[in-house]
């Protein structure tokens, strides 16, 4: 289950009833639900990150989440579509036990269509695919929903919204082993009809963010006064070069004195259920 996928009360327990736990920052690996047919997970020691203290994060009153309540010096990594597929990032991400949230989108999951080249000439498109995406699921990663074919929400209607994020919910549940309950829109663009079928299918909020992250590491704000504020959640996309362009990012965020934090333990200590 999505909330099982977060820090626990040993190394792998399944978070219910470890509210306590988590609350006092304890640390530890998680489980996630194998599906016949998608390779049951191997899990290893993975990412946690920075879990809430007691008492640290506000509530979290609409679906619609751009940023995470608390005055703690933590920031959220969340990267989107999934054209690139760089083995390098699995690794730096399992060895440095870096947290981060993927929304993928099938299309670009299994290479249909133009990958994104905004960082530089692909190298890793469509490499391993839904097995690419089962090494992160492995390494501690939560797989998320980003729609089939990554549209303009805005622009469809009901009927065909709720295909685009049922399907896609569908799809991750089967290759995955988990079914999302986080959505993030295509352009960050949505309608009260996104909404509706978010809730049909399953997830429980929307997930925009308060910056994104440029080829080479650069930080592009959203806020007039262009720095890192606690609770920020970065958007990266699987561009050429992601692995080096990851470690620029993370070093520069810990040098600000940031610390990466684990977006779903902190969403539930928000009231995300």
């Amino acid at each position: 289950m999505f909330w099982g996928r977060v820090a626990a009360c040993g190394a792998l327990v399944v978070l219910t009833g470890c509210a306590q736990s988590v609350a006092q920052g304890t640390q530890g690996g998680s489980t996630v639900e194998a599906t016949p047919g998608s390779g049951a997970p191997t899990r290893e020691a993975g990412p946690v990150g920075a879990v809430p203290r007691a008492g640290e994060v506000g509530r979290v009153t609409s679906e619609v989440i751009s940023s995470v309540p608390t005055k703690r010096k933590v920031v959220f990594l969340t990267i989107d579509d999934g054209w690139e597929q760089d083995p390098g990032f699995v690794r730096q991400v399992r060895e440095q036990g870096i947290p981060i949230t993927v929304f993928a989108t099938r299309q670009a999951v299994e290479a249909e269509g133009t990958p994104d080249q905004s960082g530089g000439t692909a190298r890793f498109v469509g490499a391993g695919k839904w097995g690419y995406f089962r090494e992160l699921r492995d390494a501690g990663v939560s797989i998320e929903n980003h729609t089939l074919t990554h549209p303009n929400l805005r622009l469809l209607g009901a009927q065909a919204q709720q295909k685009e994020l049922c399907g896609a919910s569908k799809v991750i549940k089967k290759e995955i082993g988990v079914r999302p309950v986080l959505f993030r829109p295509p352009f960050g663009n949505y309608n009260q009809a996104t909404l509706d079928a978010m809730r049909a299918c399953g997830m429980k909020a929307l997930l925009l963010w308060t910056a994104t992250v440029q080829p080479g590491g650069k930080i592009a704000y959203q806020v007039p006064d262009k720095r890192l504020r606690p609770g920020d959640i970065l958007l990266l996309h699987f561009r050429p070069n992601l692995d080096r362009d990851f470690r620029i990012l993370v070093k520069k965020i810990k040098r600000r004195g940031f610390e990466l934090g684990n977006l779903q333990a902190y969403l539930k200590a928000a009231g995300v259920r």
